[in-house]
């Protein structure tokens, strides 16, 4: 794509470069279900993986894995699960954060009030959270596979489609 003018105006779905992190000290390829349910929503749409890693749940090696995938200007999303919650180990906000350019305050709010309805109070227990670094769309999510699907089916699908009206992600994201 030459243009996101064209994107966005268009009533096309745009295949999207997403890459997934899982934020963990103990998961592995065989037991990530939280970052193979990501996985297997984003391609069933028609989104295409980027990447995929797990891991630990340290300030410096996350910033590390999402600063590489931000400078790689061929992937337009990063999706994050894990490491949201109040334990001492929950380090993805703190590590995370001071990369964006823009914070997108709304998807937490509206993922924990999504979630209320699912959980209950216990949602305010999640420090889901979104932002925007070099034309790309950072979204992170607790580690919970249900959490994961949550997030994905009732939020993250409908902005990563150029084609949902009034407004989505897609004009906003790197397409060089």
């Amino acid at each position: 794509m030459s243009s996101t003018s064209s994107i966005h105006c268009g009533d096309n779905f745009v295949p999207l470069n997403i890459a997934v992190l899982t934020v963990s000290d103990t998961r592995e390829e065989h037991n990530d279900t939280s970052g193979q349910a990501l996985v297997e929503r984003l391609q069933a749409v028609g989104h295409k993986l980027a990447a995929k890693e797990i891991s630990k749940d340290d300030v410096y090696q996350l910033r590390a894995v999402v600063s590489k995938w931000i400078a790689d200007e061929s992937i337009q999303v990063i999706l994050t699960t894990g490491g949201t919650g109040f334990t001492a180990r929950d380090n993805t906000p703190e590590a995370l954060l001071p990369l964006f350019d823009k914070n997108i305050e709304g998807f937490g709010e509206v993922f924990r009030a999504i979630s209320l309805t699912e959980i209950g109070t216990s949602t305010i227990q999640s420090r889901a959270f979104g932002g925007m670094a070099n034309s790309t769309v950072i979204l992170c999510v607790p580690g919970s596979t249900n959490a994961c699907k949550t997030a994905w089916d009732k939020l993250i699908v409908e902005q990563l489609d150029a084609s949902h009206r009034p407004c989505n992600f897609v004009p906003h994201l790197n397409f060089k």
